[in-house]
């Protein structure tokens, strides 16, 4: 038998050069992508493009390879449901693993009391879906959001993302009745939040039309920045005062990064509803909504869905990973790895005062890049770092509101000395570009 050939234009001139030129003429400018290059191949931690180059991917995808580039048990599991069927649609003939996913996040999640859970396909469509199940279970509109979140490039998402350039500019009117207030990361700001919370139930909108607080326990975009857990506490507490629904948004924090299975894990308090997506399924396309029966049950039968909602190749490749998660200990490795890249970035500020602050959860890490004299954001640092350290063959994501934040989202399978590799070459383009 013949092998498989590719299309005629998948042929050559195969080359990274020819399918960038290709690539602006052939898309909108509107879908920004960071690499020049073209990814062929990839293994764990490792991925080469079509011109043969190796990379260290401490990217992930943006945090959806928490277990790496196509895991064998991840693979093997989309594998065999791939024999079986690819799709029903669940809401027409539904299958058990679906459920049977839903009960095992129910028993996992930092929830009080019974607890359901929906799937949907993006983290956007979770984090939507999670504003209307909020609404319906309390019959108000209002939603109270944070500066520098970011929740997604959807209309209603981002119109509760915090970070202007570029997910909001020149997409607006927003929909209405969606506040923001700063993000309380240390005492300072917590004090900030507390005002601009009073003063917005004085000055905008009373308490009781608000519907939910949407908030991430670690903000990803937004610059790596955990939630003072004072914070936390009396969020709930506001919530709890004034019946307002507490929504977690996970959907990067999720699934081990943290050195928990949940951020929220790490702060004692116990959200209404959570959302989640990225790594909860090695690279496919799921994400979900959970919360408390009660309010999950409040859309009525029709008000919650979606075509690929739940995709059973999608729920497959979950079971698996959450299998990985417990058989590999990925917690605990997030932990590991966590303190270790946070030990050796102090090392380096001893010799480079240009990095700022270094902070985070488990392996949600991240540093920024200051003017040592001020204090004021280098963004050009951060981007200088980044291109140093990619032409050696290691991929970083910078964040943050002023874009002077470099994170690290390895995955957690990550071999140890493929991990202590990465960190020389992070040195070699520190050293390069403050020199």
């Amino acid at each position: 038998m013949n092998a498989p050939q590719k299309p005629d234009n998948l042929q050559a001139p195969h080359t990274n050069a020819a399918w960038h030129a290709r690539r602006l003429a052939a898309t909108p400018r509107g879908v920004g992508v960071f690499g020049d290059f073209f990814i062929e191949k990839a293994k764990n931690a490792e991925f080469w493009d079509i011109e043969g180059r190796r990379f260290i991917d401490f990217a992930g995808g943006i945090a959806v390879l928490n277990t790496g580039h196509v895991h064998p048990k991840v693979q093997a599991a989309i594998a065999a449901q791939l024999q079986r069927f690819t799709h029903s649609c669940y809401q027409v003939v539904p299958y058990p693993e679906y459920v049977a996913l839903a009960e095992r996040i129910n028993g996992m999640v930092p929830i009080e009391g019974p607890v359901k859970t929906a799937f949907f396909s993006t983290g956007a469509e979770a984090i939507e879906n999670a504003v209307k199940i909020a609404r319906a279970a309390t019959g108000r509109s209002g939603v109270i959001a944070f500066g520098g979140a970011f929740h997604g490039r959807s209309l209603f998402a981002v119109s509760m993302t915090g970070k202007v350039q570029p997910y909001k500019a020149g997409f607006g009117p927003f929909p209405p009745e969606i506040y923001h207030v700063p993000f309380p990361m240390h005492a300072d700001t917590f004090e900030e939040a507390k005002r601009a919370i009073t003063h917005l139930f004085k000055a905008d909108i009373e308490p009781s039309r608000v519907a939910a607080i949407v908030f991430e326990p670690v903000q990803g975009e937004g610059g790596f920045n955990p939630i003072l857990p004072a914070a936390a506490k009396w969020l709930r507490e506001l919530c709890d005062q004034h019946g307002i629904l507490l929504i977690a948004d996970e959907v990067q924090t999720g699934f081990a990064r943290t050195g928990r299975m949940f951020a929220m894990e790490h702060y004692g308090v116990s959200p209404d509803i959570m959302t989640m997506a990225k790594s909860m399924a090695g690279g496919t396309t799921l994400s979900a909504v959970c919360g408390k029966a009660a309010v999950m049950d409040g859309p009525a039968p029709g008000g919650l869905g979606g075509t690929y909602a739940g995709n059973p190749l999608a729920i497959a490749a979950a079971h698996a990973v959450i299998d990985v998660m417990q058989e590999e200990r990925l917690c605990e490795r997030a932990q590991t790895f966590g303190d270790k890249l946070i030990a050796h970035l102090g090392g380096l500020r001893g010799s480079y005062p240009r990095i700022g602050d270094i902070r985070g959860l488990g392996a949600m890490v991240a540093n920024e890049f200051v003017d040592p004299k001020t204090g004021a954001p280098d963004a050009e640092m951060a981007r200088q770092v980044q291109m140093a350290a990619l032409k050696r063959g290691l991929l970083l994501l910078t964040c943050g509101v002023s874009g002077n934040v470099i994170r690290y989202l390895f995955p957690l399978t990550i071999e140890d000395a493929l991990f202590d590799e990465a960190l020389s070459i992070l040195d070699a383009a520190i050293a390069e570009v403050a020199a």
